[in-house]
Formats: C-alpha cells, structure tokens, sequence
C-alpha cells in the first residue's frame, strides 16, 4: 500500500558506492627527492673530506725550478720532517726499521720507486743517511721531492 520514503533509493551517491569509470588506487610512482637529497649530502661529504685524505705527513718542501714527472704508479713515500723523525708512507720509525719494512711493502722489488720527502728545515745529514740506506739497499730509482719555484 504504501511506498517507503529511504535515502538510498537510487542507489546512487550512498555511501560504500564507487563511481564506474575512475579508479582510486595506489599510485605506483618512486619519489626520487630524498634520494637525491642524501645524494647531494653525501657529494658535499666527499667533497670536503677528499683533500683531507691526502695530507700525509706534513713536511715544508723546498722550492726548485725542476719540472713535474708524469707518474702513472704511486711510489713509496720516505719523509724527514724538520726535527729528524723519518716516515715511511706515514707511519714513523727508527732508521735501523726502514730497509725491512721497505722490502716488504715494495712490490716490484728494487725497481720499486721511491721518493724521499726532506723538510727544507730538516738535517741534511739526516736526509743523505735515508738515501744512502735506500741506496746501500739495491733501490736505484730513488728521487727527492721538492716544490716547483714560483716566478714573482
């Protein structure tokens, strides 16, 4: 007899009702904004830290007008600084240690280069004794490093 009044008589726009046509699901797209951020972070991080790496030991080189060599393997590393404490690479030791410990971090044997690093400051007694230790040794490709003078 009667006919009931209800809000969802249609069935239309009631709730739990998706739209035919649309779909509202996931979006599958990668947001790259933080991984560039921490890309640039660690860019900046590797640019400062960069130089620190290769300090070494600090040692004052004199100045020559001698040209730079062009150098493809890294060579072995004797530093002197200005009180007489002798490096190998960077780590110090007593002048009686440096040949052993020399053949055994050269690995090429006696054609191993080496290069003695004498602060300008340094005793030059000090320096001849490294090089003709080295010498006395077998090594025969033995350099001395120094600083390119600049013209004022």
């Amino acid at each position: 007899m009667g006919m009931s009044v209800g809000a969802g008589g249609s069935g239309r726009g009631g709730r739990g009702h998706r739209r035919r046509g649309r779909h509202h699901g996931l979006i599958a797209e990668i947001n790259v904004t933080p991984m560039v951020d921490v890309m640039l972070v660690l860019l900046i991080i590797f640019m400062v830290a960069a130089p620190l790496l290769t300090v070494g030991v600090p040692v004052d080189l004199p100045d020559t007008q001698a040209k730079a060599m062009n150098v493809d393997t890294q060579p072995i590393m004797i530093s002197i600084n200005q009180s007489g404490q002798i490096f190998l690479q960077e780590t110090e030791m007593p002048i009686e240690e440096l040949i052993p410990k020399l053949q055994s971090i050269a690995k090429t044997g006696y054609d191993e280069r080496i290069y003695v690093r004498g602060d300008k400051t340094a005793d030059y007694g000090t320096v001849m004794k490294v090089m003709a230790r080295v010498a006395a040794a077998g090594y025969t490709k033995i350099g001395l490093v120094n600083l390119q003078e600049q013209d004022q």
